[in-house]
């Protein structure tokens, strides 16, 4: 007997430690040029080759000096310029000062800048209108921001647009990274229809494929579309064969409740196994893990709500862990209190749709309305989970839930 026939529902904690302790980071690295490497992630730690900023400079528009020589006078007259890329070179007389511009080179013996805006343009020279100017004042001190040999980034960082332009500051024009997993994904259903096309009776647009591409690249991965398959054992088959010889991980959308016409089971028992089918979630119960011979398997639920919460909540940290993001971490939970009611029976852990605000510094969370799996309105509404414990029973108006906040991916 397998566990899809057992009786009960899996809890959702034991599906993904049973679904995680299975998947093995993928081992292939590439070098990749820095402009092509953003969502890619890290293979090996990112060392800095040199000291930033490269050369003591100047925080400020203004003028370098030298304290002592305020000992004397307070009024220095102009010895030069160093602007950003052109350094002041030759002599520096005694008692007078440089003009120094934002980023540029401190020169030899300046031991502080004094912005413009606290000085006097004269004839005889600049006047130093501050008081007190402590040493080092607006100067950036070499290796401020990274010293050489500092680990800027750790293996198993997925690159993100804040981080390019700090690599490239570094001169680091290539990078090793990880493959990207490849999933391959298809919908189920004789009922689905493309979009573009008049519906029939009893059919329905197919959505679902819509809603996994952008998930799937937003995680980090390859996106391989195979379209719309009918319920057809022997084409269902041959596509389960295509997606394995193509991807990492097959997903479908359908096909995996107990309909008399829902074959994936069957081939998934003769191409590979099937790990657990059937959670203790909802949204999402009729959810399949499983292997092909040469690729994991998740079977998605139908629904569109259901399709796109499991794909959030568990097989985004699955193509995590296989694309090596090890700095991939679940959102926190937040406790809010509820301004609306939230119906719940017990029994799963219920992913409910919920709309979050801060009122006096406080999270507060209302429900977006219909939660049936089958009304894509209310998951376009929200902007978090509203995440209600599998015994826990309705929750009224006042009580504390917890809720977690959507993270990059559904954004």
């Amino acid at each position: 007997m397998g566990c899809c026939d057992a009786p009960g529902l899996m809890p959702l904690e034991d599906a993904m430690d049973k679904m995680l302790s299975r998947i093995k980071p993928i081992q292939t690295t590439l070098t990749l040029p820095l402009a092509d490497a953003l969502g890619y992630v890290l293979a090996e730690n990112v060392l800095s080759p040199i000291f930033v900023p490269p050369f003591d400079n100047s925080a400020m528009d203004g003028y370098a000096l030298r304290l002592a020589d305020l000992n004397e006078t307070k009024t220095l007259p102009l010895a030069g310029k160093s602007f950003a890329g052109l350094p002041f070179e030759g002599d520096w007389p005694a008692q007078t000062c440089i003009r120094i511009m934002t980023g540029a080179k401190i020169p030899t013996g300046c031991d502080a800048v004094v912005m413009q805006e606290n000085t006097e343009v004269t004839q005889q020279g600049i006047v130093i209108s501050q008081e007190n100017i402590a040493p080092q004042n607006n100067i950036r001190p070499l290796g401020d921001d990274i010293r050489q040999g500092d680990i800027v980034l750790e293996k198993g960082a997925r690159l993100t647009p804040r981080d390019i332009p700090m690599i490239a500051s570094l001169g680091i024009s290539h990078i090793v990274v990880i493959r990207k997993p490849k999933v391959a994904f298809f919908s189920t259903g004789d009922e689905l229809k493309p979009l573009g096309e008049p519906l029939e009776d009893g059919q329905i647009y197919d959505s679902n494929r819509y809603g996994i591409k952008p998930l799937i690249e937003n995680f980090g991965c390859e996106a391989i579309d195979l379209g719309i398959i009918p319920d057809c054992q022997e084409t269902l088959k041959s596509t389960f064969e295509k997606a394995q010889s193509l991807a990492d991980v097959v997903v479908t959308s359908g096909g995996v409740s107990v309909g008399e016409a829902d074959y994936t089971k069957d081939i998934l028992e003769e191409l590979g196994e099937i790990g657990f089918w059937k959670l203790a979630i909802k949204p999402g119960k009729p959810f399949a893990f499983g292997a092909l011979d040469n690729a994991w398997f998740c079977g998605l639920p139908g629904n569109p709500v259901s399709a796109m919460l499991t794909m959030y909540v568990l097989v985004q940290p699955m193509l995590a862990k296989l694309g090596g993001h090890t700095q991939w971490k679940e959102e926190p939970s937040i406790p809010a209190t509820t301004k609306t009611a939230f119906k719940k029976g017990p029994g799963r852990t219920d992913y409910q749709r919920g709309i979050y605000s801060l009122e006096d510094g406080k999270f507060v969370v209302e429900t977006t309305g219909n939660q049936s799996s089958g009304a894509f309105r209310s998951m376009s509404l929200s902007n978090c989970f509203v995440v209600l414990e599998r015994e826990r029973g309705r929750v009224e108006i006042g009580e504390t839930v917890q809720i977690q906040l959507f993270n990059s991916t559904l954004y």
